[in-house]
């Protein structure tokens, strides 16, 4: 099997080029953040405190996150059942998940999913620690940034072609809180691996992303010459 790892910050483009590439190698795309934005959901549906760990370990019992792939290979997020694809990209969402992932029992519950997949596909797999922590052997770790200027502003456009109403300014701080707790966090802190390639995309398009990603696959004996 061939992994891909994809690490970075919010908003540095990880799912977006993640899923390009994925559906040209017809690899399986697995977005680890959809993952805990789901169980983000869960504990706000819930009323519970996304920092309370007791809290949300008492929820995951009956917490089951799935994905499933279209013909297209677009990926929907399950979540009991549920299709939660849309509801999980709302922004309050997104500080939701930044908070669950922090705890332990959370991470637990959805490592298992994570390498049972890796285990059956070639697969491409982008996250906050797939190259540290869930997929150490990948052999090919990608450590993705962006300068948070140009994440905001990404993050704005995505959410106001959604239809919801946000202002850059405000994106602009919360991707710099986020960024902050990702870094500073005890359980699995989003910094990059060892052997990861450091990869800038602030004033790159997602085609040259991706792109450079396929010439280090070919560098790797991943891919054919062509």
């Amino acid at each position: 099997m061939i992994h891909i790892a994809i690490d970075g910050p919010s908003g540095a483009g990880k799912s977006t080029v993640a899923k390009a590439l994925a559906k040209e190698l017809h690899f399986v795309y697995v977005d680890t953040g959809a993952m805990y934005r789901a169980v983000g959901l869960y504990t706000r549906r819930h009323g519970a405190s996304p920092t309370d760990p007791e809290a949300v370990a008492a929820l995951l019992p009956d917490v089951s996150v799935t994905l499933e792939y279209a013909e297209d290979g677009s990926q929907r997020v399950l979540l009991n059942g549920e299709d939660v694809s849309l509801a999980i990209r709302e922004n309050e969402i997104s500080q939701y998940a930044s908070a669950v992932s922090k705890i332990p029992a959370v991470r637990a519950h959805l490592l298992t999913l994570q390498r049972d997949m890796a285990r059956t596909h070639d697969l491409i797999m982008d996250g906050r620690d797939i190259g540290t922590v869930v997929l150490p052997d990948a052999a090919l770790k990608i450590f993705m940034v962006a300068r948070p200027e140009a994440r905001a502003r990404r993050r704005t456009l995505e959410l106001l072609a959604k239809g919801q109403d946000v202002e850059y300014e405000t994106i602009l701080a919360e991707i710099n809180a986020r960024d902050e707790q990702d870094r500073t966090r005890a359980v699995s802190p989003a910094i990059p691996a060892e052997d990861a390639v450091m990869m800038d995309n602030s004033d790159m398009t997602v085609e040259e992303n991706v792109e450079a990603i396929r010439v280090l696959m070919r560098e790797r004996g991943l891919l054919g010459a062509s």
